[in-house]
């Protein structure tokens, strides 16, 4: 079953990847607007978040990450945060500025990069949070212990570093790691298609969405209750 379904995988890996991930955005976009309780899903919108992902961002990301295997080849420690630190200085605002200018674009917006200039910095701070943070686990350990196994126990410590892009860089082929991106870029996906349309790109502001969908859900399950 899994040689099965790694099988287009390994014959068509560009197509596969690049499809799947403009897939993702495409359902991020369906997601936000299903969240959002509107009368009419704008397909328009979808449509034009399909392209840029399709067109921009599983290509470039497929491409991308091939660039850095080749640069710095392995899973130790040292490649995979080298890869890591070049991702989110280089490779994220490239994305984030792509999804803002190329939606504008194909919306027909007179300032294409109104979006842009509003809420670039706050994406790029939240993506930040999502993509790069890393988490150290922290273990107790004795006292009584000589230099050698102190140095052992460190680098157990960095070793235990784990985020979305760690994991992805460190653990995931080459082969299936645009894939893999994709699947965490459908929500990341979801939060910019919310910042492109009713957000400022601060997690807080999404947080404050939900809330008030929430909110709103309850208001009408109340009136629903008090008319019957």
């Amino acid at each position: 079953m899994r040689d099965a379904l790694l099988t287009p995988v390994r014959r068509f890996p560009w197509a596969t990847n690049v499809t799947l991930y403009g897939c993702l955005f495409a359902g991020g976009d369906l997601v936000h607007q299903r969240f959002s309780r509107k009368e009419r899903v704008d397909w328009t919108h979808t449509r034009n978040v399909a392209v840029v992902a399709f067109g921009f961002h599983g290509n470039f990301n497929f491409f991308w990450m091939r660039f850095l295997e080749r640069c710095f080849p392995g899973n130790a420690l040292r490649p995979v945060l080298r890869k890591l630190l070049l991702d989110q200085t280089l490779a994220a605002p490239l994305a984030i500025s792509a999804f803002y200018t190329g939606v504008s674009f194909l919306e027909g917006r007179d300032e294409i990069l109104q979006d842009w200039r509003e809420k670039f910095l706050n994406t790029y701070k939240t993506g930040l949070t999502y993509w790069p943070v890393m988490q150290v686990k922290q273990t107790h350990t004795s006292t009584h212990t000589c230099a050698a196994d102190s140095h052992e126990r460190m680098i157990s410590h960095l070793n235990a570093l784990h985020d979305t892009q760690f994991l992805n860089l460190a653990l995931v082929p080459p082969l299936i790691r645009t894939a893999f991106t994709g699947c965490c870029g459908f929500v990341w996906a979801t939060f910019l298609c919310f910042s492109q349309q009713n957000g400022d790109g601060t997690i807080t502001a999404a947080l404050d969405w939900a809330r008030g969908v929430q909110h709103s859900r309850q208001e009408q399950t109340s009136g629903t209750d008090r008319a019957e």
